[in-house]
């Protein structure tokens, strides 16, 4: 354990919580994401996936640590925790939300064209998103990290005025 704090740069014990709940959002997702290929029926098979899954999707992240390290300008490792979980709730959020103001809207796939409106939830999800990334991050404690990324996105999406 004490390997393992070290190499997170973990000082306090309320921060083993971030690396807790991310082995737990990353096994539901690989649990999720078995279910959607095998289905509920077969129990064994989908515990097997789910543990083969959340092995390589923990492959997969740690590769993306390394790579996101030096990149991101973040006072500790364990931060980067942190931050792919607000990229987490924050793109099922930005479904959630959008899902219903779509159909609030009177917009569906039976009154509108499928290209149209499949171009209008990507846009409404994609405005939700933004929205909520800074909302989440400041609930996690990134703020500043998130406010940061979330100008350099609107610059990209050619909003530059509006943050400068």
């Amino acid at each position: 354990m004490k390997k393992f704090k070290q190499h997170w740069e973990i000082t306090k014990n309320r921060q083993l919580l971030f690396p807790v709940f991310g082995i737990l959002i990353l096994i539901y997702s690989a649990f999720k994401i078995g279910r959607s290929f095998i289905g509920n029926d077969q129990i064994l098979l989908l515990i097997l996936s789910t543990a083969i899954l959340t092995f390589l999707l923990l492959k997969v992240f740690l590769f993306l640590f390394k790579k996101l390290e030096d990149k991101w300008v973040l006072n500790y490792r364990w931060e980067i925790i942190r931050v792919f979980m607000v990229f987490a709730v924050t793109g099922s959020s930005s479904v959630f939300v959008g899902r219903p103001i779509i159909t609030w809207l009177g917009i569906t796939k039976d009154n509108l064209n499928p290209v149209l409106y499949w171009t209008l939830y990507i846009l409404v999800g994609i405005i939700f998103y933004q929205i909520l990334l800074v909302f989440f991050g400041w609930l996690f404690g990134q703020f500043e990290f998130f406010w940061k990324f979330e100008k350099k996105m609107l610059r990209r999406f050619g909003f530059k005025r509006f943050v400068d």
